[in-house]
């Protein structure tokens, strides 16, 4: 794969995050992550994405926090390697935090409603990402038994 094309699978992956209302920027790091075959320092992952040094900081950080990559301590050192992160289970264990936080601050909103109206809206809420949860532990189940 050239430079070229390297260049424009990161553009439109980080075309594709900001239709999900994330960082342009982020998306174009993520894929410059994904075709690394080693981890990668921020200074690389600065130059290669064509980003600034705190774009590639904040992007890394927003990848770290939704699972899709993670970073490696160099001993003896302030310099950080970062890698994306590879499987299923990674990326949905992620998602799965998140939707079930969501849940738990649904349900302390039912409590808050004065109205049967607003308590059915936010336990159909709720119950949708019930299900979610339901449904990806479905999927993880039979990886985390592989293990």
């Amino acid at each position: 794969m050239s430079g070229i094309e390297r260049a424009d699978f990161a553009r439109e992956l980080g075309d594709l995050f900001a239709t999900w209302n994330l960082a342009r920027a982020t998306g174009r790091i993520y894929g410059h992550l994904l075709l690394e075959t080693e981890p990668v320092g921020l200074d690389h992952l600065a130059e290669i994405s064509e980003s600034s040094a705190g774009a590639v900081s904040t992007g890394v950080r927003e990848l770290v926090s939704w699972g899709l990559a993670h970073t490696i301590p160099q001993p003896g050192s302030r310099r950080l390697l970062v890698e994306a992160t590879g499987g299923l289970e990674n990326l949905l264990a992620a998602s799965q935090r998140r939707a079930r936080r969501f849940v738990e601050v649904l349900h302390h909103g039912i409590d808050l409603t004065d109205t049967p109206r607003a308590r059915s809206r936010l336990a159909d809420v709720a119950k949708l990402f019930e299900r979610y949860v339901e449904a990806g532990d479905e999927i993880l189940r039979p990886r985390q038994s592989e293990k």
